[in-house]
Protein backbone atom coordinates (compact mmCIF):
# COMPACT_ATOMS: atom_id res chain seq x y z
CA UNK A 1 0.00 0.00 0.00
CA UNK A 2 1.23 3.86 -0.72
CA UNK A 3 1.52 5.89 2.25
CA UNK A 4 1.86 9.76 2.06
CA UNK A 5 5.46 11.10 2.44
CA UNK A 6 4.44 12.84 5.53
CA UNK A 7 2.82 10.47 7.45
CA UNK A 8 5.59 7.91 6.28
CA UNK A 9 8.27 10.70 7.95
CA UNK A 10 5.74 11.06 10.90
CA UNK A 11 6.65 7.42 11.74
CA UNK A 12 10.55 7.73 11.35
CA UNK A 13 9.98 11.05 13.99
CA UNK A 14 8.53 9.17 15.99
CA UNK A 15 10.90 6.06 15.69
CA UNK A 16 14.31 7.34 17.25
CA UNK A 17 16.93 4.39 15.64
CA UNK A 18 19.11 4.62 18.25
CA UNK A 19 16.14 3.07 19.95
CA UNK A 20 14.94 1.08 17.52
CA UNK A 21 18.47 -0.62 16.82
CA UNK A 22 19.06 -1.31 20.78
CA UNK A 23 15.79 -3.32 20.53
CA UNK A 24 18.13 -5.92 17.98
CA UNK A 25 22.08 -4.74 18.77
CA UNK A 26 23.69 -4.68 21.72
CA UNK A 27 24.84 -0.75 21.41
CA UNK A 28 27.61 1.58 23.16
CA UNK A 29 27.84 5.06 23.22
CA UNK A 30 31.42 6.16 21.90
CA UNK A 31 32.05 9.55 20.80
CA UNK A 32 29.17 11.17 18.59
CA UNK A 33 27.57 7.76 17.71
CA UNK A 34 26.89 4.37 18.82
CA UNK A 35 28.60 1.00 17.99
CA UNK A 36 27.79 -2.50 18.15
CA UNK A 37 28.59 -5.86 16.44
CA UNK A 38 26.84 -5.73 13.17
CA UNK A 39 23.85 -7.64 12.94
CA UNK A 40 24.59 -8.47 9.05
CA UNK A 41 27.45 -10.32 8.90
CA UNK A 42 29.72 -12.24 11.30
CA UNK A 43 32.38 -10.18 13.57
CA UNK A 44 33.96 -9.71 16.82
CA UNK A 45 35.15 -5.92 16.63
CA UNK A 46 31.65 -3.74 16.72
CA UNK A 47 31.86 -1.79 13.16
CA UNK A 48 28.37 -0.88 13.46
CA UNK A 49 27.79 2.60 13.80
CA UNK A 50 24.64 3.85 14.32
CA UNK A 51 24.23 7.89 14.13
CA UNK A 52 20.88 9.85 16.52
CA UNK A 53 22.39 13.00 15.15
CA UNK A 54 21.78 11.33 11.38
CA UNK A 55 19.49 9.05 12.31
CA UNK A 56 20.79 6.65 10.04
CA UNK A 57 23.08 3.09 10.66
CA UNK A 58 26.43 2.34 8.61
CA UNK A 59 28.68 -0.55 9.09
CA UNK A 60 32.12 -0.43 8.15
CA UNK A 61 32.60 -3.50 7.80
CA UNK A 62 29.84 -4.55 5.43
CA UNK A 63 29.16 -1.56 3.80
CA UNK A 64 25.55 -1.73 5.04
CA UNK A 65 23.53 1.51 5.54
CA UNK A 66 20.57 3.28 6.13
CA UNK A 67 17.24 4.26 8.13
CA UNK A 68 15.08 2.82 10.49
CA UNK A 69 12.47 1.46 8.01
CA UNK A 70 15.90 -0.02 6.16
CA UNK A 71 16.99 -1.54 9.12
CA UNK A 72 13.60 -2.93 9.49
CA UNK A 73 13.26 -4.33 6.43
CA UNK A 74 16.98 -5.79 6.52
CA UNK A 75 16.32 -7.41 9.87
CA UNK A 76 12.79 -8.80 9.95
CA UNK A 77 13.01 -9.40 5.97
CA UNK A 78 9.98 -7.18 5.53
CA UNK A 79 8.69 -4.98 2.68
CA UNK A 80 8.66 -1.39 3.06
CA UNK A 81 5.04 -0.99 3.70
CA UNK A 82 5.25 -3.86 5.88
CA UNK A 83 8.11 -1.84 7.57
CA UNK A 84 6.22 1.57 8.19
CA UNK A 85 3.25 -0.73 9.54
CA UNK A 86 5.40 -2.62 12.26
CA UNK A 87 6.97 1.40 13.25
CA UNK A 88 3.44 2.77 13.29
CA UNK A 89 2.21 0.33 15.78
CA UNK A 90 5.64 0.86 18.13
CA UNK A 91 4.94 4.63 17.76
CA UNK A 92 1.12 4.56 18.12
CA UNK A 93 0.42 6.02 14.57
CA UNK A 94 -2.76 4.94 13.16
CA UNK A 95 -2.33 4.48 9.44
CA UNK A 96 -5.37 4.95 7.02
CA UNK A 97 -7.78 2.31 6.43
CA UNK A 98 -6.97 0.39 3.37
CA UNK A 99 -10.74 1.15 1.03
CA UNK A 100 -11.44 -2.54 -0.55
CA UNK A 101 -14.20 -3.39 -3.28
CA UNK A 102 -16.89 -5.87 -1.95
CA UNK A 103 -15.31 -8.50 -3.71
CA UNK A 104 -11.82 -7.99 -2.27
CA UNK A 105 -13.71 -7.14 1.20
CA UNK A 106 -15.13 -10.79 0.61
CA UNK A 107 -12.33 -12.73 -0.15
CA UNK A 108 -9.98 -10.77 2.77
CA UNK A 109 -12.70 -11.86 4.98
CA UNK A 110 -12.57 -15.12 4.30
CA UNK A 111 -8.97 -15.65 4.26
CA UNK A 112 -8.97 -14.08 7.48
CA UNK A 113 -11.15 -16.76 8.81
CA UNK A 114 -9.81 -19.76 7.19
CA UNK A 115 -6.43 -18.15 9.33
CA UNK A 116 -8.23 -18.11 12.19
CA UNK A 117 -9.94 -21.60 12.16
CA UNK A 118 -6.14 -22.73 11.61
CA UNK A 119 -5.24 -20.99 14.87
CA UNK A 120 -8.09 -22.65 16.46
CA UNK A 121 -7.40 -25.96 15.31
CA UNK A 122 -3.40 -25.50 16.31
CA UNK A 123 -4.66 -24.88 19.34
CA UNK A 124 -6.45 -27.86 19.98
CA UNK A 125 -3.76 -29.96 19.01
CA UNK A 126 -1.21 -28.29 21.20
CA UNK A 127 -3.69 -28.98 24.42
CA UNK A 128 -4.70 -32.37 23.22
CA UNK A 129 -0.27 -33.13 23.60
CA UNK A 130 -0.67 -32.11 26.89
CA UNK A 131 -4.07 -33.98 28.01
CA UNK A 132 -3.47 -38.28 29.08
CA UNK A 133 -4.47 -38.42 25.41
CA UNK A 134 -1.65 -37.01 23.92
CA UNK A 135 0.59 -39.19 25.59
CA UNK A 136 1.67 -41.33 23.17
CA UNK A 137 2.47 -38.32 21.19
CA UNK A 138 4.37 -36.53 23.98
CA UNK A 139 6.61 -40.14 24.67
CA UNK A 140 6.85 -40.07 20.49
CA UNK A 141 8.73 -36.06 20.92
CA UNK A 142 10.86 -37.69 24.08
CA UNK A 143 12.07 -40.35 22.15
CA UNK A 144 13.49 -38.04 19.75
CA UNK A 145 15.21 -35.83 21.94
CA UNK A 146 13.16 -32.93 21.91
CA UNK A 147 12.86 -30.19 24.67
CA UNK A 148 9.76 -28.46 26.07
CA UNK A 149 11.03 -25.39 24.70
CA UNK A 150 11.53 -26.96 21.17
CA UNK A 151 7.92 -28.44 21.45
CA UNK A 152 6.81 -25.03 22.55
CA UNK A 153 8.73 -23.14 19.96
CA UNK A 154 7.16 -25.25 17.16
CA UNK A 155 3.19 -25.59 18.65
CA UNK A 156 3.69 -29.36 18.13
CA UNK A 157 0.73 -31.31 19.10
CA UNK A 158 -1.48 -34.48 18.91
CA UNK A 159 -4.76 -35.06 16.97
CA UNK A 160 -6.65 -38.20 19.08
CA UNK A 161 -7.85 -41.23 18.48
CA UNK A 162 -10.93 -40.06 16.45
CA UNK A 163 -11.44 -37.49 13.29
CA UNK A 164 -14.68 -36.44 15.04
CA UNK A 165 -13.42 -34.56 18.11
CA UNK A 166 -11.38 -31.81 16.16
CA UNK A 167 -14.40 -30.86 14.32
CA UNK A 168 -16.53 -30.96 17.44
CA UNK A 169 -14.23 -28.81 18.72
CA UNK A 170 -14.00 -26.39 16.15
CA UNK A 171 -18.15 -26.38 15.81
CA UNK A 172 -18.07 -25.22 19.63
CA UNK A 173 -16.26 -22.34 18.99
CA UNK A 174 -18.33 -21.23 16.13
CA UNK A 175 -16.69 -22.08 12.73
CA UNK A 176 -19.07 -23.56 10.32
CA UNK A 177 -18.55 -27.32 8.61
CA UNK A 178 -18.13 -25.39 5.34
CA UNK A 179 -15.18 -23.27 7.10
CA UNK A 180 -13.52 -26.13 8.45
CA UNK A 181 -13.48 -28.38 5.16
CA UNK A 182 -12.03 -25.12 3.21
CA UNK A 183 -9.71 -25.52 5.44
CA UNK A 184 -8.29 -28.70 4.89
CA UNK A 185 -9.06 -29.97 8.37
CA UNK A 186 -11.90 -32.19 7.66
CA UNK A 187 -13.22 -34.32 5.00
CA UNK A 188 -17.06 -35.22 4.08
CA UNK A 189 -18.38 -39.15 4.82
CA UNK A 190 -21.45 -40.35 3.76
CA UNK A 191 -21.48 -42.47 6.64
CA UNK A 192 -20.13 -40.60 9.61
CA UNK A 193 -20.50 -36.62 8.12
CA UNK A 194 -17.76 -34.18 8.78
CA UNK A 195 -14.38 -36.05 10.15
CA UNK A 196 -10.80 -35.21 10.44
CA UNK A 197 -8.04 -36.74 8.58
CA UNK A 198 -5.57 -35.68 11.52
CA UNK A 199 -6.08 -38.72 14.16
CA UNK A 200 -3.46 -40.36 16.12
CA UNK A 201 -0.68 -38.39 14.78
CA UNK A 202 1.99 -35.57 16.43
CA UNK A 203 0.85 -32.65 14.31
CA UNK A 204 3.51 -30.16 13.18
CA UNK A 205 1.80 -26.72 12.22
CA UNK A 206 2.72 -25.25 9.17
CA UNK A 207 3.42 -21.56 9.40
CA UNK A 208 4.02 -18.21 6.93
CA UNK A 209 6.68 -15.88 7.40
CA UNK A 210 4.46 -13.85 9.61
CA UNK A 211 4.04 -16.64 12.06
CA UNK A 212 0.18 -17.14 10.78
CA UNK A 213 -0.48 -21.11 11.08
CA UNK A 214 -1.50 -21.87 7.14
CA UNK A 215 -1.71 -25.74 7.22
CA UNK A 216 -0.37 -28.87 9.16
CA UNK A 217 1.90 -31.32 8.43
CA UNK A 218 0.74 -35.05 11.03
CA UNK A 219 3.01 -38.00 11.71
CA UNK A 220 0.90 -41.24 12.48
CA UNK A 221 2.12 -43.01 15.68
CA UNK A 222 2.41 -46.91 15.11
CA UNK A 223 2.95 -48.38 11.41
CA UNK A 224 -0.18 -46.55 9.99
CA UNK A 225 -0.06 -45.35 6.52
CA UNK A 226 0.86 -42.62 5.34
CA UNK A 227 3.55 -42.27 7.19
CA UNK A 228 3.32 -38.25 7.47
CA UNK A 229 -0.05 -36.24 5.97
CA UNK A 230 -0.05 -32.71 4.64
CA UNK A 231 -3.40 -29.90 4.66
CA UNK A 232 -4.31 -30.30 1.21
CA UNK A 233 -3.92 -27.04 -0.80
CA UNK A 234 -6.43 -24.00 0.34
CA UNK A 235 -6.28 -20.47 -0.10
CA UNK A 236 -4.15 -20.10 2.45
CA UNK A 237 -1.95 -22.63 1.78
CA UNK A 238 0.17 -23.16 -1.49
CA UNK A 239 2.69 -26.10 -0.74
CA UNK A 240 5.19 -24.53 -3.73
CA UNK A 241 5.54 -21.24 -2.53
CA UNK A 242 6.14 -22.02 1.49
CA UNK A 243 8.68 -23.19 3.56
CA UNK A 244 8.77 -25.35 6.76
CA UNK A 245 10.20 -23.23 9.47
CA UNK A 246 10.95 -20.18 7.41
CA UNK A 247 9.30 -18.08 10.25
CA UNK A 248 11.98 -18.56 12.06
CA UNK A 249 14.95 -18.85 10.05
CA UNK A 250 14.11 -15.49 8.02
CA UNK A 251 15.76 -13.99 11.00
CA UNK A 252 18.75 -16.48 11.45
CA UNK A 253 21.59 -14.08 10.63
CA UNK A 254 23.92 -17.26 9.93
CA UNK A 255 24.45 -15.70 6.27
CA UNK A 256 22.82 -18.99 4.41
CA UNK A 257 19.32 -21.19 4.54
CA UNK A 258 19.58 -24.90 5.03
CA UNK A 259 17.35 -26.66 3.37
CA UNK A 260 16.10 -30.04 4.42
CA UNK A 261 13.55 -32.99 3.97
CA UNK A 262 11.35 -33.13 6.55
CA UNK A 263 10.00 -31.47 9.55
CA UNK A 264 11.74 -33.52 12.35
CA UNK A 265 15.40 -32.46 10.48
CA UNK A 266 14.63 -29.00 10.61
CA UNK A 267 13.57 -28.82 14.38
CA UNK A 268 16.55 -30.63 15.47
CA UNK A 269 18.37 -28.56 13.87
CA UNK A 270 16.73 -25.39 15.37
CA UNK A 271 17.04 -26.87 18.88
CA UNK A 272 20.76 -27.46 17.91
CA UNK A 273 21.34 -23.87 17.11
CA UNK A 274 21.00 -23.79 13.78
CA UNK A 275 17.79 -21.63 13.28
CA UNK A 276 18.81 -21.26 9.37
CA UNK A 277 17.42 -25.14 8.73
CA UNK A 278 13.50 -24.84 6.55
CA UNK A 279 12.06 -27.93 4.64
CA UNK A 280 10.00 -28.56 2.11
CA UNK A 281 6.45 -29.31 2.43
CA UNK A 282 5.78 -33.01 1.48
CA UNK A 283 6.62 -31.65 -1.67
CA UNK A 284 9.71 -32.15 -4.06
CA UNK A 285 11.77 -28.58 -3.78
CA UNK A 286 10.19 -25.99 -6.58
CA UNK A 287 11.53 -23.03 -8.47
CA UNK A 288 8.87 -21.32 -6.22
CA UNK A 289 10.55 -21.73 -3.00
CA UNK A 290 14.02 -21.02 -4.60
CA UNK A 291 12.89 -17.45 -5.18
CA UNK A 292 11.29 -17.57 -1.90
CA UNK A 293 14.67 -18.46 -0.07
CA UNK A 294 16.58 -15.75 -2.36
CA UNK A 295 14.29 -12.66 -0.81
CA UNK A 296 16.79 -13.54 2.34
CA UNK A 297 20.02 -14.97 1.26
CA UNK A 298 22.29 -15.97 -1.75
CA UNK A 299 24.06 -18.87 -0.14
CA UNK A 300 21.66 -22.34 0.30
CA UNK A 301 22.91 -25.60 2.20
CA UNK A 302 21.58 -28.49 0.92
CA UNK A 303 20.85 -31.26 3.97
CA UNK A 304 19.44 -34.30 2.10
CA UNK A 305 19.06 -37.64 3.19
CA UNK A 306 22.08 -39.56 1.95
CA UNK A 307 20.78 -42.11 0.77
CA UNK A 308 19.88 -42.81 -3.03
CA UNK A 309 16.96 -40.61 -2.98
CA UNK A 310 18.02 -38.46 -0.91
CA UNK A 311 20.81 -37.50 -3.51
CA UNK A 312 18.55 -37.36 -6.40
CA UNK A 313 16.89 -35.07 -4.71
CA UNK A 314 20.02 -32.82 -3.76
CA UNK A 315 20.64 -32.84 -7.92
CA UNK A 316 17.48 -31.38 -8.46
CA UNK A 317 17.41 -29.40 -5.92
CA UNK A 318 21.08 -27.70 -7.32
CA UNK A 319 19.53 -27.07 -10.40
CA UNK A 320 16.65 -25.61 -9.57
CA UNK A 321 19.08 -23.04 -6.94
CA UNK A 322 20.78 -22.61 -9.85
CA UNK A 323 18.13 -21.34 -12.25
CA UNK A 324 17.26 -19.02 -9.37
CA UNK A 325 20.41 -17.74 -9.31
CA UNK A 326 21.33 -18.85 -5.76
CA UNK A 327 24.98 -21.21 -4.72
CA UNK A 328 24.38 -24.01 -3.75
CA UNK A 329 26.66 -26.21 -1.21
CA UNK A 330 25.82 -29.86 -0.45
CA UNK A 331 26.42 -30.82 3.77
CA UNK A 332 27.64 -34.97 3.57
CA UNK A 333 25.50 -36.72 5.86
CA UNK A 334 26.95 -39.88 6.06
CA UNK A 335 27.49 -41.82 7.50
CA UNK A 336 24.00 -41.20 9.45
CA UNK A 337 20.88 -41.05 6.95
CA UNK A 338 19.93 -37.28 7.65
CA UNK A 339 20.70 -33.91 10.14
CA UNK A 340 18.82 -35.11 13.07
CA UNK A 341 20.40 -38.51 13.12
CA UNK A 342 23.97 -36.84 12.56
CA UNK A 343 23.36 -34.10 15.06
CA UNK A 344 21.98 -36.65 18.21
CA UNK A 345 24.88 -39.15 17.65
CA UNK A 346 27.88 -36.07 16.82
CA UNK A 347 26.26 -33.25 17.67
CA UNK A 348 26.74 -29.35 17.22
CA UNK A 349 30.62 -29.18 16.65
CA UNK A 350 31.02 -31.72 13.74
CA UNK A 351 27.59 -30.72 12.07
CA UNK A 352 29.31 -27.04 11.80
CA UNK A 353 32.51 -28.74 10.60
CA UNK A 354 30.06 -30.56 7.97
CA UNK A 355 28.72 -27.12 7.18
CA UNK A 356 32.25 -25.88 6.40
CA UNK A 357 33.56 -28.53 4.40
CA UNK A 358 30.18 -28.44 2.29
CA UNK A 359 31.02 -29.54 -1.32
CA UNK A 360 30.47 -27.29 -4.64
CA UNK A 361 27.56 -28.65 -5.65
CA UNK A 362 28.64 -28.52 -9.33
CA UNK A 363 31.74 -30.87 -7.75
CA UNK A 364 29.23 -32.62 -6.21
CA UNK A 365 26.90 -33.17 -9.59
CA UNK A 366 30.54 -34.47 -10.70
CA UNK A 367 31.05 -36.79 -8.01
CA UNK A 368 28.26 -38.31 -8.67
CA UNK A 369 28.14 -38.45 -12.29
CA UNK A 370 31.37 -40.17 -12.05
CA UNK A 371 30.31 -43.46 -10.19
CA UNK A 372 27.93 -44.09 -13.03
CA UNK A 373 31.05 -44.84 -15.33
CA UNK A 374 33.79 -47.37 -14.86
CA UNK A 375 36.86 -45.37 -15.11
CA UNK A 376 39.45 -48.41 -16.00
CA UNK A 377 36.84 -48.65 -19.39
CA UNK A 378 38.49 -46.30 -21.98
CA UNK A 379 35.18 -45.95 -23.77
CA UNK A 380 33.03 -45.25 -20.81
CA UNK A 381 36.18 -42.71 -19.46
CA UNK A 382 35.43 -40.72 -22.46
CA UNK A 383 31.62 -40.74 -22.28
CA UNK A 384 32.37 -38.95 -18.72
CA UNK A 385 34.35 -36.70 -20.12
CA UNK A 386 31.84 -35.76 -22.68
CA UNK A 387 29.36 -35.21 -19.71
CA UNK A 388 31.28 -33.21 -18.08
CA UNK A 389 31.58 -30.79 -21.20
CA UNK A 390 28.13 -30.62 -21.35
CA UNK A 391 27.25 -29.76 -17.74
CA UNK A 392 30.23 -27.18 -18.11
CA UNK A 393 28.12 -25.89 -21.09
CA UNK A 394 25.69 -24.47 -18.51
CA UNK A 395 28.11 -21.78 -17.36
CA UNK A 396 26.99 -18.50 -19.08
CA UNK A 397 29.83 -17.06 -17.85
CA UNK A 398 32.81 -17.50 -19.51
CA UNK A 399 35.39 -16.66 -16.27
CA UNK A 400 33.13 -19.14 -14.22
CA UNK A 401 33.24 -21.72 -17.28
CA UNK A 402 36.81 -21.59 -17.29
CA UNK A 403 37.53 -21.64 -13.46
CA UNK A 404 35.31 -24.73 -13.15
CA UNK A 405 37.16 -26.11 -16.36
CA UNK A 406 40.49 -26.19 -15.06
CA UNK A 407 38.93 -27.22 -11.18
CA UNK A 408 37.21 -30.55 -12.98
CA UNK A 409 40.60 -31.21 -15.39
CA UNK A 410 43.22 -31.49 -12.11
CA UNK A 411 40.22 -32.94 -10.07
CA UNK A 412 40.13 -35.99 -12.45
CA UNK A 413 43.03 -35.59 -14.18
CA UNK A 414 41.83 -34.61 -17.56
CA UNK A 415 44.44 -32.47 -20.02
CA UNK A 416 42.92 -28.75 -19.71
CA UNK A 417 42.90 -28.20 -23.69
CA UNK A 418 41.62 -31.62 -24.34
CA UNK A 419 38.53 -31.05 -21.87
CA UNK A 420 38.15 -27.13 -23.50
CA UNK A 421 37.96 -28.86 -26.98
CA UNK A 422 34.85 -30.90 -25.71
CA UNK A 423 33.58 -28.38 -24.35
CA UNK A 424 34.11 -26.13 -27.39
CA UNK A 425 33.18 -28.81 -29.67
CA UNK A 426 29.62 -29.52 -28.09
CA UNK A 427 28.83 -26.01 -27.70
CA UNK A 428 29.61 -25.54 -31.41
CA UNK A 429 27.57 -28.27 -32.18
CA UNK A 430 24.59 -27.17 -29.97
CA UNK A 431 24.95 -23.17 -29.94
CA UNK A 432 24.88 -23.73 -26.15
CA UNK A 433 27.62 -20.99 -25.49
CA UNK A 434 30.16 -19.39 -27.06
CA UNK A 435 33.59 -20.25 -26.55
CA UNK A 436 36.36 -18.84 -24.38
CA UNK A 437 38.72 -16.28 -25.42
CA UNK A 438 41.94 -16.57 -24.08
CA UNK A 439 44.16 -13.68 -24.29
CA UNK A 440 47.67 -15.17 -25.26
CA UNK A 441 49.54 -12.85 -21.71
CA UNK A 442 48.69 -10.31 -19.34
CA UNK A 443 44.88 -9.48 -18.24
CA UNK A 444 43.56 -6.32 -18.90
CA UNK A 445 41.28 -3.91 -17.24
CA UNK A 446 39.07 -1.49 -18.71
CA UNK A 447 38.42 1.42 -16.07
CA UNK A 448 34.23 1.99 -15.80
CA UNK A 449 33.90 5.67 -17.13
CA UNK A 450 30.47 5.74 -15.55
CA UNK A 451 31.73 4.65 -12.06
CA UNK A 452 34.75 7.47 -12.73
CA UNK A 453 31.68 9.95 -13.14
CA UNK A 454 29.75 8.33 -10.38
CA UNK A 455 32.26 8.41 -7.12
CA UNK A 456 32.84 12.23 -6.97
CA UNK A 457 28.99 12.97 -7.02
CA UNK A 458 28.76 10.40 -3.90
CA UNK A 459 31.27 12.01 -2.19
CA UNK A 460 30.17 15.40 -2.68
CA UNK A 461 26.84 14.43 -1.35
CA UNK A 462 28.64 12.70 1.57
CA UNK A 463 30.10 15.34 2.54
CA UNK A 464 27.56 17.89 2.02
CA UNK A 465 25.48 15.73 4.78
CA UNK A 466 28.93 15.49 7.11
CA UNK A 467 29.74 19.97 6.89
CA UNK A 468 25.88 21.26 6.07
CA UNK A 469 27.46 24.66 5.75
CA UNK A 470 29.66 24.00 3.10
CA UNK A 471 26.06 24.25 0.87
CA UNK A 472 26.11 27.90 1.25
CA UNK A 473 29.85 28.39 -0.22
CA UNK A 474 29.17 26.43 -3.68
CA UNK A 475 25.50 26.51 -4.04
CA UNK A 476 26.22 29.53 -6.76
CA UNK A 477 28.45 26.34 -8.76
CA UNK A 478 26.98 23.50 -8.30
CA UNK A 479 22.78 22.25 -8.74
CA UNK A 480 20.71 19.25 -8.52
CA UNK A 481 21.25 18.99 -12.39
CA UNK A 482 25.16 18.57 -12.14
CA UNK A 483 24.25 15.19 -11.13
CA UNK A 484 23.61 12.86 -14.01
CA UNK A 485 22.43 9.34 -12.21
CA UNK A 486 18.99 10.05 -11.79
CA UNK A 487 18.48 8.76 -8.10
CA UNK A 488 21.17 10.70 -7.21
CA UNK A 489 19.76 14.06 -8.83
CA UNK A 490 16.70 13.30 -6.64
CA UNK A 491 18.66 13.11 -3.41
CA UNK A 492 20.65 15.98 -4.62
CA UNK A 493 16.92 18.17 -4.94
CA UNK A 494 15.90 17.18 -1.85
CA UNK A 495 18.90 17.84 0.14
CA UNK A 496 20.06 20.97 -1.50
CA UNK A 497 16.13 22.18 -0.28
CA UNK A 498 16.26 21.53 3.07
CA UNK A 499 20.04 22.49 2.92
CA UNK A 500 18.82 26.19 1.50
CA UNK A 501 16.36 26.22 4.53
CA UNK A 502 19.24 25.41 7.49
CA UNK A 503 18.41 21.87 7.55
CA UNK A 504 19.38 18.34 6.75
CA UNK A 505 17.73 15.11 7.00
CA UNK A 506 19.33 12.07 5.37
CA UNK A 507 17.30 9.54 6.97
CA UNK A 508 14.37 10.90 5.44
CA UNK A 509 15.40 11.20 2.21
CA UNK A 510 15.88 7.35 2.15
CA UNK A 511 12.51 7.35 2.99
CA UNK A 512 11.40 8.51 -0.22
CA UNK A 513 12.33 5.64 -2.09
CA UNK A 514 9.71 2.75 -1.73
CA UNK A 515 11.91 0.28 -3.89
CA UNK A 516 14.39 -1.55 -1.59
CA UNK A 517 17.46 -1.36 -3.55
CA UNK A 518 16.69 2.31 -4.43
CA UNK A 519 16.74 2.41 -0.89
CA UNK A 520 19.82 1.13 -0.27
CA UNK A 521 21.39 3.26 -2.97
CA UNK A 522 20.36 6.07 -1.75
CA UNK A 523 21.63 5.39 1.85
CA UNK A 524 25.21 4.68 0.30
CA UNK A 525 25.24 8.25 -1.03
CA UNK A 526 25.65 9.31 2.97
CA UNK A 527 28.14 6.85 3.92
CA UNK A 528 30.86 7.03 1.18
CA UNK A 529 34.45 6.99 2.54
CA UNK A 530 35.61 10.33 2.57
CA UNK A 531 39.69 11.19 1.89
CA UNK A 532 41.48 11.12 5.08
CA UNK A 533 43.71 14.25 4.93
CA UNK A 534 46.10 15.78 7.66
CA UNK A 535 45.79 19.24 7.49
CA UNK A 536 43.67 22.02 6.31
CA UNK A 537 45.08 22.69 3.10
CA UNK A 538 44.91 19.02 2.08
CA UNK A 539 40.81 18.75 3.00
CA UNK A 540 40.28 22.51 0.48
CA UNK A 541 42.31 20.89 -2.14
CA UNK A 542 40.12 17.54 -2.10
CA UNK A 543 37.23 19.54 -1.31
CA UNK A 544 37.62 21.73 -4.55
CA UNK A 545 39.09 18.97 -6.97
CA UNK A 546 35.87 16.69 -6.33
CA UNK A 547 33.58 19.67 -6.56
CA UNK A 548 35.16 20.62 -10.11
CA UNK A 549 35.16 16.67 -11.41
CA UNK A 550 31.34 16.62 -10.76
CA UNK A 551 31.26 20.18 -12.52
CA UNK A 552 33.34 18.99 -15.32
CA UNK A 553 31.54 15.67 -15.92
CA UNK A 554 28.23 17.54 -15.86
CA UNK A 555 29.57 20.14 -18.67
CA UNK A 556 30.36 16.58 -20.78
CA UNK A 557 27.02 14.98 -20.19
CA UNK A 558 25.20 17.77 -21.64
CA UNK A 559 28.00 18.51 -24.33
CA UNK A 560 26.99 14.77 -25.01
CA UNK A 561 23.37 15.35 -25.70
CA UNK A 562 23.07 18.77 -27.94
CA UNK A 563 20.67 17.78 -30.42
CA UNK A 564 19.10 15.55 -28.38
CA UNK A 565 17.75 17.28 -25.29
CA UNK A 566 16.39 21.24 -25.71
CA UNK A 567 17.01 22.17 -22.49
CA UNK A 568 21.18 20.83 -22.96
CA UNK A 569 22.27 23.92 -24.65
CA UNK A 570 21.55 26.11 -21.93
CA UNK A 571 23.03 23.44 -19.45
CA UNK A 572 26.34 23.52 -21.46
CA UNK A 573 26.98 27.66 -21.85
CA UNK A 574 25.64 28.00 -18.06
CA UNK A 575 28.23 25.06 -16.99
CA UNK A 576 31.14 25.91 -19.23
CA UNK A 577 31.07 29.30 -17.05
CA UNK A 578 30.91 27.84 -13.46
CA UNK A 579 33.51 25.67 -14.68
CA UNK A 580 35.42 28.44 -15.45
CA UNK A 581 34.96 30.40 -12.42
CA UNK A 582 35.54 27.31 -10.18
CA UNK A 583 38.35 26.11 -11.23
CA UNK A 584 39.84 29.60 -10.19
CA UNK A 585 37.97 30.04 -7.51
CA UNK A 586 39.27 28.96 -3.43
CA UNK A 587 36.75 27.14 -1.49
CA UNK A 588 37.71 27.56 2.48
CA UNK A 589 36.41 24.85 5.07
CA UNK A 590 36.66 26.81 7.69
Amino acid sequence: MYYPEELVEEIRLKNDIVGVVSGYVRLQKKGGNHWGCCPFHNEKTPSFAVSESKQMYHCFGCGVSGNVYTFVMQYENYSFPEAVKMLAERAGVNLPEVEYSAEEKRRAGRRARLLEVNKEAAKFFYYQLRAPQGEIGKKYLEKRALSDETIHKFGLGYAGKSGASLVEYLRSKGFEDELIHEAGLANNSERHGLLSQFWNRVMFPIQDINHRVIGFGGRVMGDGEPKYLNSPETPVFDKRRNLYGLNFARTARSGNLIICEGYMDVIAMHQAGFTQAVASLGTAFTPEQANLMRRYTDNVLLAYDSDGAGVKAALRGIGILREAGLTGRVISMKPYKDPDEFIKNEGRDAFLQRIDQAENSFFFEIRVLAEQYNMQDPEQKTRFHREIAKKLCGFSEEVERENYLQAIAEKYFIGADNLRKLVIGYAAANGSVRPVERPKSGISRTPDPEENARKPQRLLLTWLVDEPGLYQKIKQYISPEDFTEELYQKVAERLFAELEQGKSQPAGIISMFEDEEEQRQAAELFHTTLPHLETRQEREKAFHDILLSVKRNSYEYYTARLGMDVNALNRVVEGKKALETLAKTHISLE
